[in-house]
């Protein structure tokens, strides 16, 4: 089997508006040692002819039936040729120097098992966020091994799949993405968690990585009922010895809380918020839990409307 640097693995299912960009920004990498792998997941639109139509022998495209994003995502390492892989979504995208990021963190931390880069997240036409962490404000081109990586990851989760690089050894060590987390429901966090518990990432703060929340068909977008979450419950053991663990899980409590009360399910609600220590949450989060449905939809849509208008506020 031919080696190479680095396997990019895609899962693509209908995303004909959005390929062509991303796997361009992946053929405009200064690293050039890499392959492509597409798994398309069942697509019915014209994704996998556009694949189909962009000349260049490092993609591979597989086809196969539509199992969902972790199925695809593991199905794609298995297919992997690299010691080294590198996550990419079909509606994400990557500055040029991306890969050559990675390579200078694998390179310096060679006993390190993953590797993350910053990333910014495209919230609207008017509004780009650069992730925000506490390692992220340290000088410009930082890296280092960050050791406290759920401190770290309070306000942006540390890791986000299309900056995460990890061997693919410690990824089957890890068993991959849980494929009973459905629809993107968490299926990045949970492995994040168990790697994070596992092994401390390297990192590096230049922003390589675009995290589009203006992609199309997004899974995030299914209907919160329709949706299998992440059972945060089974990190409760690790996070009695480790108080920003505890936070982390209580933060994503509160996130899935708001879900399921503006979804209407008023005893998955009360499961989430009874778990959650509220010395963990602001004042805001504290009383946007108290509110009424109603209200709080109000005020989702005041946020939606201001980030149109390049305004970002937090705690939603």
């Amino acid at each position: 089997m031919v080696m190479c640097r680095f396997s990019v693995i895609i899962p693509l299912y209908n995303k004909e508006k959005d390929i062509k960009k991303t796997l361009q920004s992946v053929l405009n990498q200064t690293v050039t040692d890499f392959e492509i792998i597409i798994v398309d997941d069942g697509s019915t639109d014209q994704s996998a002819a556009i694949v189909k139509n962009i000349p260049d022998n490092r993609i591979r495209l597989f086809i196969k039936k539509n199992e969902g994003v972790s199925k695809a995502r593991n199905f794609g390492v298995q297919k992997a040729k690299s010691d080294f892989i590198a996550f990419l979504d079909a509606d994400d995208y990557w500055y040029n120097h991306h890969l050559e990021d990675l390579n200078t963190l694998l390179t310096t931390f060679p006993e390190t098992n993953w590797f993350l880069t910053a990333y910014e997240k495209k919230r609207t036409h008017n509004l780009t966020t650069k992730m925000v962490a506490p390692v992220a404000t340290k000088p410009p081109g930082w890296m280092g091994i960050v050791t406290d990586y759920f401190y770290n990851s309070l306000v942006d989760c540390l890791a986000w799949t299309s900056a995460v690089c990890m061997k693919r050894d410690f990824f089957n060590r890890l068993s991959g993405f849980d494929t009973s987390i459905t629809h993107g429901a968490g299926e990045d966090t949970d492995l994040w968690l168990r790697a994070a518990l596992t092994s401390p990432p390297a990192f590096i703060n230049t922003v390589s990585a675009t995290h589009n929340l203006l992609g199309s068909n997004r899974i995030s977008h299914t209907p919160t009922l329709k949706r299998t979450y992440l059972n945060l419950d089974k990190y409760e053991d690790d996070a009695t010895k480790n108080n920003a663990l505890k936070k982390y899980l209580d933060l994503n409590r509160y996130s899935l809380a708001i879900q399921h009360k503006r979804a209407g399910d008023t005893n998955a609600f009360k499961n989430y918020t009874h778990k959650i220590d509220l010395k963990n949450l602001s004042r805001k989060q504290r009383f946007l839990l108290r509110l009424p449905k109603p209200l709080l939809t109000v005020l989702i849509h005041i946020q939606g409307f201001l980030e149109k208008r390049g305004i970002r506020l937090r705690s939603f």
